[in-house]
């Protein structure tokens, strides 16, 4: 992981290799895959983004049993939507995705956009020790109340960055993925102008991200177009400035020696193809709120952590949903936080009533981003998960037409684990 000069960072890894093997589909073709157990304790694997029928889901004791040491599970499913998705573990996801259990999926395109090279940054962060070990400690009870486990190493496909090497005049796809269990990141590209031209795996309005920076929490994909426009023998940073008085250079793109490719940028369309996702109706839908609690700095409990004054709330809990906590991985007798009749529209009005940032992550559908404190949300934005900033109030709305049980939660694994989930019900 930390190049020859260290000693091999043991992980866990899916066909021996980290992040896990590209799984490339195409849209609207089955897809099949065995997964066997190896480790020593159970796991279930969640393919993160997909609108999938329930039992593919992988969440253990809500969709389908744990796949127990020595034993198999068959995920089989049609991906109705192209863009770039992944797949990780969901049992004791904290530890079994800090160790690096975690993979991309992509789903081509049928007519993919004109570009030069397509190329996919798996981004995580790992807390290592000095001799390159994954540091212990995952749940460490005043962490899993801020940010969660933030580590010491960034890599990117598996291994500490080196130089990209481009040539000037070409246009790149690059599919970005947080594949981080608790690391936001804010993705400066100094010299260049990225245009987002997808958002978890769904087609936006192409824009250049504001200020310049590309926010990315936790399991959030954006595909962006780059026309490489930099000089030829010159060298450009990659920064990653989300967190005050820790900006680090994540990678620089260094530029050949060559002749351009073209003099001046690409003609071609940067829109992508649309997704069939249906559009929710906003004048029959229905209204749920989602107050996200908790956490230090909280008014609730003794010394800015969760008290036991909160109805459902589990051992160990430091975050609420609604006045309520669920801890660990769930299990098949949550009580679902609201019920929704398929076919149905709704509305969800996620208030953040903490200090801290959410990556809320909802199962088996994607949504329209609406608003953000009220004012609407340009680029005609979707997502299967939304950075819910401190103190804000963020709308979204999607069509619920997939039935069964579904998942939402934070995708800071120690918020997850920690109460910050729950499930909705499509009938």
């Amino acid at each position: 992981m930390l190049g020859d000069k260290t000693p091999p960072t043991e992980v866990w890894a899916y066909n021996g290799l980290e992040p896990g093997p590209v799984l490339r589909l195409r849209q609207g073709t089955p897809f099949r895959a065995v997964v066997e157990n190896r480790l020593d304790e159970p796991t279930t694997v969640h393919w993160h983004g997909m609108r999938l029928p329930n039992a593919m889901d992988g969440v253990p004791g809500l969709t389908q049993p744990t796949i127990q040491p020595g034993k198999t599970f068959d995920y089989a499913f049609t991906p109705p939507d192209a863009g770039t998705f992944w797949y990780h573990s969901h049992d004791n996801g904290l530890v079994q995705m800090g160790r690096g259990l975690a993979g991309a999926l992509i789903v081509e395109e049928v007519e993919p956009p004109a570009v030069d090279r397509d190329l996919l940054w798996t981004i995580q962060d790992w807390r290592l020790e000095p001799d390159a070990s994954i540091a212990p400690g995952f749940r460490n009870r005043m962490e899993a109340a801020m940010d969660g486990r933030v580590g010491n190493t960034v890599t990117i496909n598996g291994r500490l960055p080196e130089a990209v090497r481009v040539r000037a005049g070409e246009r790149v796809r690059l599919r970005l993925l947080n594949a981080a269990i608790a690391r936001i990141m804010a993705l400066r590209f100094d010299g260049h102008r990225p245009v987002i031209v997808a958002l978890d795996g769904q087609p936006c309005d192409p824009h250049e991200p504001a200020d310049g920076r590309i926010l990315l929490g936790p399991a959030m994909r954006v595909d962006v177009i780059l026309d490489m426009q930099g000089e030829p023998d010159r060298s450009y940073r990659v920064v990653d400035d989300f967190y005050d008085r820790l900006s680090y250079t994540l990678v620089r793109i260094d530029y050949e020696t060559v002749k351009p490719l073209r003099l001046h940028p690409s003609g071609a369309s940067l829109r992508l193809p649309p997704n069939p996702l249906p559009r929710p109706d906003l004048g029959t839908a229905v209204v749920h709120d989602v107050r996200i609690q908790g956490g230090m700095m909280s008014s609730m409990g003794s010394g800015g952590m969760m008290g036991g004054g909160m109805g459902g709330m589990g051992s160990g809990a430091a975050w609420a949903i609604n006045g309520h906590s669920m801890t660990g991985d769930g299990s098949a007798d949550m009580p679902p936080l609201f019920r929704i009749d398929r076919g149905r529209s709704c509305v969800v009005d996620f208030r953040n009533e903490t200090a801290w940032w959410h990556p809320m992550h909802l199962h088996g559908h994607s949504f329209n981003v609406l608003e953000r404190n009220g004012a609407p949300v340009p680029h005609d934005e979707w997502g299967d998960t939304v950075l819910v900033r401190p103190r804000e109030h963020l709308r979204v709305a999607f069509v619920a037409d997939n039935p069964g049980d579904w998942m939402l939660h934070c995708h800071v694994m120690e918020h997850q684990v920690g109460g910050l989930m729950t499930t909705i019900r499509v009938t």
